[in-house]
């Protein structure tokens, strides 16, 4: 792990304090751990505005496992429309609401293993609900948490979980949580998946640049 791990925080924590993920918008910043599970689960192969609007006309329509319940399938499908697998992300929906009233007294569980019993739940999904829904530590890991750690130099993984496990044992925990949403929004501003905008990249200097091939 680079030294200047601190230094790529704080100059990524300086660029980026006025902005928020849509995750981190959900319910106007409201951390309730039932909303940043639904929010995550329509997130999933979609881009972050689709998101926000979607979010907001479900919640305006229920906040709570019963509430989602008393809603059809249908009902749900036209209000997270147009979402990436919008038909079988309000089945889900629909499962996990059931699944929590029947064994988790409507309560979503703060562990990340009991979460990963949800079907369509993934480690990025739980580690997220787990850190923003109750502010335990976790290390999130997407498409671009997974890129952005190897072109820095942090770590030399092929897979997001791979990228997990290795941040796990190299970063300092006091990073855990601010990782996630920090290599989110550079992700999508700067360090694009393809010809990254190195030239205006406030951390350049502390990146290694593996595997890019062409700039800007």
């Amino acid at each position: 792990m680079p030294n200047d791990i601190d230094k790529i925080v704080l100059i990524l924590e300086a660029q980026y304090h006025d902005n928020t993920s849509a995750l981190m918008d959900v319910s106007n910043n409201a951390r309730d751990p039932f909303l940043v599970l639904i929010s995550c689960i329509l997130s999933l192969r979609t881009k972050d505005a689709v998101t926000a609007k979607a979010t907001k006309r479900l919640f305006a329509r229920a906040q709570t496992p019963a509430e989602m319940l008393r809603l059809t399938k249908e009902e749900i499908e036209a209000a997270i429309y147009p979402v990436g697998f919008y038909h079988r992300k309000a089945e889900q929906i629909l499962e996990i609401c059931r699944v929590l009233i029947e064994q988790y007294d409507s309560r979503v569980p703060d562990e990340l293993e009991e979460l990963l019993k949800f079907k369509g739940v993934g480690r990025k999904t739980a580690n997220i609900v787990v850190t923003m829904g109750f502010n335990k530590l976790g290390v999130a890991v997407d498409t671009h948490v997974h890129r952005i750690s190897n072109r820095l130099g942090l770590v030399t993984t092929k897979t997001p979980h791979q990228t997990e496990f290795a941040l796990r044992e190299l970063l300092p925990q006091k990073y855990w949580i601010i990782l996630n949403d920090l290599l989110v929004m550079h992700g999508q501003n700067i360090c694009t998946p393809i010809s990254p905008k190195c030239s205006i990249c406030p951390i350049s200097e502390c990146c290694k640049k593996v595997g890019v091939e062409r700039f800007r």
